[in-house]
């Protein structure tokens, strides 16, 4: 066995997990080479049993768990802040301080401001007239207006394609299938949603790699293989 070789990348998801999602498409983006545990879930049981490596590495039993050798990580935004150190190109937050600060808000925002709300429509898609799935919606739609009114002049959230777009992107895909859709009100964020998986930066770092073939292939295969379909 070579000593030397660099320590294996461990990845540890779930199929129904955003913040799993948002890990696993960084790295993707990213080029890195790693292994993917897809922990095992089914309707009854949830995620019982809990995998042993998530239990033993998280406090929260929760993935996604990230395993770098002697390393080990938990929380989607800090195993995404390694990352970025690990692999600095192509970058996932933007250049300068305050726009790493406002790009590290944003996706904050999306994570604990937007997505609880989100979870609050689960169970619910078929009784959406529930007044707590109504407020649910009701406060994801005041949350499109803000980013509506961000997007004025920009293609990103952020200015630059950033890890803000790619949380976002995984959150708001599931408020869609929940019941929290967009709407023609918010007309920026609609052709932020279709450009963002589409797009293919000059650098070949942009939008989940590009869909439409090239570096995207193996981000195309991430939303193939989670039965994810994106649009407008």
């Amino acid at each position: 066995m070579n000593s030397n070789a660099p320590a294996p990348l461990q990845l540890f998801s779930a199929p129904l997990s955003m913040f799993g999602a948002k890990v696993q498409i960084a790295m993707l983006e990213k080029g890195l080479d790693f292994s993917l545990t897809m922990v095992d879930f089914d309707w009854t049981r949830g995620y019982t049993p809990k995998h042993p490596e998530v239990l033993r590495v998280n406090p929260k039993r929760q993935v996604p768990v990230l395993i770098h050798g002697e390393l080990e990580l938990f929380d989607s935004t800090q195993i995404f802040e390694y990352l970025e150190e690990l692999q600095p190109q192509p970058a996932l937050w933007p250049a300068g301080i305050a726009a790493k600060a406002r790009a590290r808000l944003l996706e904050h925002q999306s994570d604990e401001v937007y997505f609880p709300h989100i979870i609050r429509l689960m169970g619910l898609q078929k009784t959406l007239d529930d007044p707590v799935a109504v407020a649910a919606i009701e406060a994801a739609s005041r949350f499109y207006d803000e980013m509506e009114t961000l997007l004025a002049g920009r293609d990103h959230l952020a200015g630059p394609y950033s890890f803000a777009d790619i949380a976002f992107f995984m959150a708001q895909l599931f408020g869609e299938r929940l019941g929290a859709s967009m709407t023609e009100d918010t007309p920026r964020l609609r052709a932020w949603r279709a450009h963002v998986p589409t797009a293919c930066g000059s650098d070949g770092g942009g939008g989940y790699g590009g869909l439409a073939g090239g570096a995207g292939a193996t981000c195309a295969c991430f939303f193939e293989g989670h039965g994810l379909v994106v649009g407008s």
